[in-house]
């Protein structure tokens, strides 16, 4: 009994017994984690394919392996939801350096090799997935809570009705009318220029397509009071009545000048 339990207390024991913890905590976590979104429906062949399309147009940039340069930030873990905003946007690849990537009607790319890119990406680390349909549509959204989100999260930069503003040193916060849903959302998971991410614990997915469905709804607007100039808000409203009132008052004053005279 006293040789078995000097066995017992022998100081490999404990280390061998943290070691075969280790080992079923990391074959549990290995089954059971929830894997990437977007692992599922790639192929190896789509990620070869978008390997090459990225070494070919984005790695003078962001690197031959995509791990960043002095021009292009680091894409591990940005996700396959970052190259389809970016690239299916038109804001990448960049015509010319700047402080930040406008959106273009030109985009360089199918949709095809658009989620070829985006799957080789997501191969190097997770990251935000390609939202599905059913809360990037805006359908069967509710339009009173997204516009309460809208208001609470987005109105400060990019207005109360999604019209953009300025941000600071020569930023801005685009216009959001007319946009596809699909790439709203996937904004707002990413987070891209200046803009924090909102991933599901900040908003849901219900949420943003609340949201969508907000934004679509002032898309369809009518203004049944005349010229919305803009929805920028008294800035263009004032604007507007000192050159225009003014101007006018100013006219009137020297063609009563003349007939006086």
């Amino acid at each position: 009994m006293n040789a078995l339990a000097a066995r017992r207390r022998h100081p490999a024991a404990i280390a061998l017994l943290l070691l075969v913890g280790l080992l079923v905590t990391g074959a549990a976590y290995a089954a059971l984690a929830p894997k990437p979104a977007q692992a599922s429906t790639t192929s190896a062949a789509q990620v070869e394919e978008g390997k090459k399309l990225f070494l070919a147009n984005c790695s003078s940039c962001h690197g031959l392996g995509a791990e960043g340069t002095e021009d292009g930030p680091n894409l591990a873990g940005v996700g396959a939801a970052a190259v389809d905003f970016q690239v299916g946007t038109g804001r990448m690849p960049m015509a010319a350096p700047g402080v930040q990537a406008p959106r273009t009607e030109r985009v360089k790319f199918t949709d095809e090799q658009i989620a070829a890119m985006a799957a080789y990406v997501a191969s190097l680390a997770p990251g935000p997935a390609v939202p599905e349909a059913e809360y990037a549509s805006g359908e069967g959204g509710d339009v009173a809570r997204g516009g309460e989100l809208f208001r609470v999260n987005c109105a400060m930069c990019h207005n109360f009705a999604g019209s953009g503003g300025a941000l600071t040193r020569g930023k801005y916060a685009p216009a959001l009318r007319d946009i596809e849903g699909k790439h709203i959302y996937e904004a707002m998971a990413t987070g891209p220029q200046s803009m924090p991410v909102f991933n599901d614990t900040n908003i849901s997915p219900e949420g943003k397509n609340d949201i969508i469905a907000f934004l679509h709804s002032i898309d369809e607007q009518e203004n049944p009071g005349g010229m919305a100039l803009g929805n920028l808000g008294p800035v263009s409203e004032g604007l507007f009545i000192w050159v225009f009132g003014l101007g006018i008052m100013i006219g009137f004053a020297v063609w009563l000048g003349q007939k006086s005279a």
